[in-house]
């Protein structure tokens, strides 16, 4: 198998070529870059929701951005069991494959979007709309021009229909079930039927864009909860979405952006390139973010290893693993946004997501 680069235009490719001559070796490719495209969206939405400074006295913003970002965790396991499921073993700690930030979404999805990590702010959460955004919106954010990751997972689905034999009890798969405290949809569980594997297919798409007919998440974890794409359009634009005699509008409650810690914007190449900083990055801040990718790196390793475990055991000791690094990743980032920048004392650092070699 040959994987492309984040910055090649793999998905693009993929979706030029017809459904009939797309079969296992497709499959396998798209879903590497399946997983990937998920993963790539998890950094900016941590970014935001760890950005937040209290999310006791300002849960309904935060529990938005924290449940999406759950959610899509939940599509990165589901992606990666729905690979091993037709044979294939997901590979996330090749350097030329992860995405890097600012920088494009894997494969050339969504293109000309550029995603940067930064605070949460009205603009981020347009960026969140831009990379969640479906092709047949059911309230239109006046935004047009590129194919939506909605559009990919529609062909995905077609072609998996037509190649149903494929789908079986080939690779090991992660098991974490997280649809009690984050929404029924939100549960990384073994495919090994062409049934779970269109289920989870559809949860994938419609969590992220809604239905044909309506701008709800068909699978929440509260009733009522928009879909990704309208979620954040609500934070972008300060209104919650109403149905007015069968039309939606973002014409209802205000949506308050809550105090956050002030994080730039990370820049190319990381901290230690930005305007000012060169050979000046405080040596704390170089020690915080070196663990911070430390750990990052530690979390994907563990992902890939638990995909190649044959033992249950063992295979769910090293995801447990993983959950550890993203539980000590948050304590750094937070850290991080608590200090200014010499260069800009109104803006404070915040994580790079760099993959590294080095362990924690």
């Amino acid at each position: 198998m040959t994987y492309l680069a984040h910055r090649s235009n793999a998905v693009v490719e993929l979706m030029r070529v017809d459904d009939e001559k797309c079969g296992e070796q497709w499959l396998k490719d798209a879903l590497q870059t399946a997983l990937m495209l998920e993963l790539a969206t998890i950094p900016p939405y941590a970014c935001a929701v760890w950005s937040i400074k209290d999310a006791q006295s300002t849960t309904d913003v935060h529990d938005t951005v924290q449940e999406v970002m759950f959610d899509e965790m939940s599509h990165f396991g589901l992606a990666g069991n729905l690979l091993s499921a037709i044979g294939g073993t997901p590979v996330l700690t090749d350097p030329e494959q992860l995405p890097t930030y600012p920088g494009p979404l894997p494969g050339g999805v969504n293109r000309g979007l550029t995603v940067h990590l930064s605070k949460l702010d009205r603009e981020a959460a347009g960026l969140f709309a831009a990379i969640e955004k479906t092709d047949h919106p059911v309230v239109s954010a006046q935004e047009e021009g590129y194919s939506s990751i909605g559009a990919f997972y529609d062909k995905v689905q077609r072609v998996l229909s037509a190649n149903r034999h494929l789908v079986g009890d080939k690779g090991y798969q992660l098991k974490w079930p997280l649809q009690t405290v984050h929404g029924k949809g939100n549960e990384i569980k073994p495919l090994r039927t062409w049934e779970a594997a269109d289920e989870a297919l559809t949860i994938i798409r419609e969590q992220g864009e809604g239905t044909s007919a309506s701008p709800l998440n068909p699978y929440p974890l509260h009733a009522g909860e928009p879909a990704h794409y309208y979620a954040f359009l609500e934070i972008c634009r300060g209104r919650k979405l109403e149905n007015r005699t069968g039309t939606w509008e973002f014409s209802g409650a205000p949506v308050v952006i809550p105090p956050v810690y002030p994080m730039g914007r990370v820049p190319p190449g990381g901290w230690a390139n930005a305007p000012g900083a060169v050979s000046r990055l405080p040596e704390a801040v170089a020690v915080l973010l070196d663990e911070f990718n430390a750990y990052f790196s530690e979390m994907l390793r563990a992902f890939e290893a638990a995909w190649r475990t044959p033992e249950e055991g063992r295979r769910l000791a090293t995801l447990r693993g993983a959950v550890g690094a993203m539980t000590s990743m948050r304590a750094l980032a937070r850290t991080l946004m608590r200090i200014p920048q010499p260069a800009d004392p109104e803006a404070t650092y915040g994580p790079e997501f760099r993959y590294t070699n080095r362990r924690p």
